[in-house]
Formats: C-alpha cells, sequence, structure tokens
C-alpha cells in the first residue's frame, strides 16, 4: 500500500483533533477568559462559546462527529457572515480567514467522518 495511501486515513483524524482543540479554545476563552475575549459576553456569544466549547470537545474526541461538524459548519458561516463579511469582502481584511476555513473543515469532517482514530470508530467497531 502506498504512502500516502497508509496515512490519509491517520492524518484525517489529527485534522479533527487539531481543529476541535482550537474550537475549544474559543470557548474557553469567552467562558474562562484564557485567552481574554475581548468582547462583552452577549447572549448570542454565550450560544457561540457553549457550542464552540461542547461542539469542540466532541470533535476532538470524534464523538457524533457528522452531525457536530455539520452544526459547526453552519455555525462558523453565521459568525463569518454575521461578524466579518460587513467589514469587507475579503477575509484578509475583514479578520474572518478562521471562520471561513472552520466552516469548510466542519463541512469536509460532516462528510468525511472522523477517521480511524475516533470514538465514533470504536463506537462501530
Amino acid at each position: 500500500m502506498p504512502i500516502p495511501t497508509l496515512w490519509s486515513p491517520r492524518l484525517l483524524s489529527l485534522l479533527r483533533i487539531i481543529v476541535g482543540l482550537g474550537f475549544v479554545q474559543h470557548g474557553c476563552s469567552k467562558f474562562f477568559g484564557i485567552p481574554p475575549f475581548p468582547m462583552p459576553l452577549t447572549p448570542l456569544f454565550m450560544v457561540a462559546g457553549v457550542l464552540e466549547l461542547g461542539g469542540g470537545a466532541l470533535i476532538l474526541l470524534g464523538l457524533f462527529t457528522r452531525p457536530v461538524a455539520f452544526v459547526l459548519s453552519g455555525m462558523s458561516a453565521v459568525a463569518y457572515f454575521m461578524v466579518h463579511f460587513p467589514q469587507s469582502f475579503f477575509p484578509a481584511a475583514n479578520g474572518g480567514e478562521a471562520a471561513m476555513l472552520y466552516c469548510f473543515v466542519f463541512l469536509y469532517l460532516a462528510a468525511a467522518g472522523p477517521g480511524p482514530i475516533s470514538l465514533d470508530a470504536r463506537r462501530s467497531a
């Protein structure tokens, strides 16, 4: 088996884990101030924080990956269009690069699944 084919599923799991860790960090910022969140915690930001912390943890563990990733993809799209897009059309100018990338990585995970190193894979074995 060629090396890229052998490693592709493992790298999918690694991508999921890293993205989950990054999203958990956004939730920790909102609720625990680590790192400090620069804006007031409005009800909308609280909902986002719950999705980031809870959804990010589920993505990190690879548990219910497809439905959670689908919801987080939508949340990231909403964040981009509500917060970043009104400032500028270009993601590099409006600070929305992370939201845009999270949106499409989560959409990919919703389609591709969690990879072999996940609780979902363990549950189905």
